[in-house]
C-alpha cells in the first residue's frame, strides 16, 4: 500500500509561510474581480484558510451565517481605503482572504 503524500495547501506552517501585511489600497483589482473575502477578527486566518482549502462546508457555511467570512463589501472597501487599513492576507486560489489588522491598546 502506497502512502499518499501530505497535502502542502493544508499545511498549517506552508499557509503561514504564505501569508503577507498588504495595505487594501494594494488589493483593489482583487476586490473588483470579487475575489476578496473578508476573514473577521475573531477567526483564526490560518486556521479559516485550511478550512477553505479543505472544502469544509459545515464550518464555512456556520460562519458565513455568522457573517464572520464574508464577501468583502463595497462599504468596507471604500471605509479600508479612507482608513489606509494594513490586512492580513493569504491566497486560497481562486480567492484572496483578508483580515483587517487592527491595533490593541496597550
Amino acid at each position: 500500500m502506497t502512502a499518499f503524500p501530505h497535502d502542502q495547501a493544508l499545511d498549517p506552517e506552508k499557509i503561514n509561510q504564505e501569508t503577507a501585511k498588504i495595505k487594501w489600497a494594494e488589493l483593489q483589482r482583487f476586490f473588483a474581480a470579487g475575489q476578496t473575502i473578508y476573514i473577521a477578527s475573531e477567526l483564526d486566518l490560518i486556521s479559516t484558510a485550511q478550512h477553505i482549502a479543505a472544502d469544509n462546508k459545515t464550518l464555512i457555511e456556520q460562519a458565513m451565517t455568522n457573517k464572520t467570512i464574508h464577501p468583502v463589501t463595497d462599504n468596507q472597501a471604500k471605509e479600508w481605503l479612507a482608513n489606509d487599513i494594513t490586512t492580513w492576507t493569504v491566497v486560497v486560489k481562486p480567492w484572496l482572504l483578508v483580515q483587517p489588522i487592527t491595533h490593541k491598546p496597550d
